[in-house]
């Protein structure tokens, strides 16, 4: 077990981490119990390319106007290299609803508008030097207003390239995503 005390997941991966002989670490988040192994290799592949990099993780597509205002669903707007400008567990980027619409309204009337929208997968890559950097930086004020710890990278200066994947993972947040996964467990043949 690890400390009562850690403030998120990566920090309790950082104090496990530091025991261990590696380069990189890979935090798949608990409630991504589905998560594919695709997904794991596309994140880590940006810390093999450059060697400058510290922190990777992945996106896939948002499919329905539910996740866009799910605050369990983080969503994530990147750069044109791929690189995170934000995480937030509101809609973001802010679509501008058509005239006299609300943006409910207006992802009910155009479905393509879904596809401005990405979700933050459950994981992350990081180098291993990095991480127990970053565990020893104090909590962001972001990271503490939204609870996303990889908003603490961000507010001090950390590039994260984030990598389009198109495996949809189910992360349990609630009763239902549970009661939901259970059943695709049970409905996978052996």
């Amino acid at each position: 077990m690890t400390s009562f005390t850690h403030a998120s997941g990566t920090d309790r991966v950082a104090e496990v981490a530091a025991c261990l002989d590696c380069e990189f670490i890979v935090n798949v988040q608990g409630d991504e119990p589905l998560i594919e192994p695709s997904t794991i290799d596309a994140a880590i592949e940006p810390l093999i390319a450059d060697s400058r990099l510290q922190i990777s993780t992945t996106s896939e597509p948002v499919v329905t106007a539910e996740d866009v205002f799910n605050p369990s669903v983080v969503k994530v707007v990147t750069d044109a290299r791929g690189v995170a400008l934000y995480f937030s567990r509101s809609p973001i980027p802010y679509v501008r609803p058509a005239a006299g619409l609300t943006l409910e309204e207006s992802l009910a009337a155009n479905p393509g508008l879904l596809s401005n929208y990405r979700k933050h997968s459950g994981l992350y890559a990081y180098r291993a030097g990095f991480l127990q950097r970053f565990a020893r930086m104090q909590p962001s004020l972001l990271e503490r207003l939204e609870a996303l710890e990889q908003l603490r990278a961000l507010e001090n200066g950390v590039d994260i390239r984030v990598v389009e994947v198109e495996h949809r993972s189910i992360g349990v947040d609630t009763r239902q995503d549970y009661e939901r996964v259970k059943r695709l467990i049970e409905e996978t043949p052996s």
